[in-house]
């Protein structure tokens, strides 16, 4: 099976691209901020002055339940995950950003690779992530006892 969605429930992709890509088990999640359908951006208040306040704990759980319904449109779900990638627009963020994380994912979970880069399709957007996932893969399952295979 190879398949590229758009999920019409979600922000629509800023260019020629899909949410996700199906190849096989295989699943690419492009890009995903932490924008919602309506194009407002979660983590994001603008005040009466036009003050942003950008709350990367807020952005960073925006965007991993992003992913979460993402994955969920074709079957899977956030153990699935084998890789993430995050873009940080700063540094600084990388506490309150990991903070988030290691409420949805233990040391055991995917491969992960953080960088900051000069900026996002948006201003008040303070992070990006994109994943490779397994669906229904081995990798999510506990293996078995190599001492009890031995003794067979």
């Amino acid at each position: 099976m190879n398949e590229a969605r758009v999920l019409a429930d979600k922000a629509a992709p800023r260019g020629k691209f899909p949410h996700i890509k199906v190849a096989g088990d295989l699943l690419f999640v492009s890009g995903t901020s932490s924008r919602l359908p309506d194009n407002s951006i979660a983590g994001a208040e603008i005040d009466e002055m036009g003050t942003a306040s950008l709350d990367i704990r807020m952005q960073t759980r925006a965007v991993i339940e992003n992913i979460r319904d993402i994955l969920a449109a074709v079957g899977s779900d956030l153990a699935d995950l084998v890789q993430i990638t995050t873009y940080l627009t700063n540094m600084n963020d990388f506490a309150g950003y990991n903070e988030v994380y290691a409420q949805y994912f233990e040391t055991s979970g995917p491969a992960r690779t953080t960088v900051a880069v000069h900026q996002l399709p948006h201003p008040h957007l303070l992070i990006e992530m994109q994943g490779i996932a397994v669906r229904g893969s081995a990798l999510n399952r506990p293996h078995p006892d190599h001492s009890e295979h031995c003794r067979r």
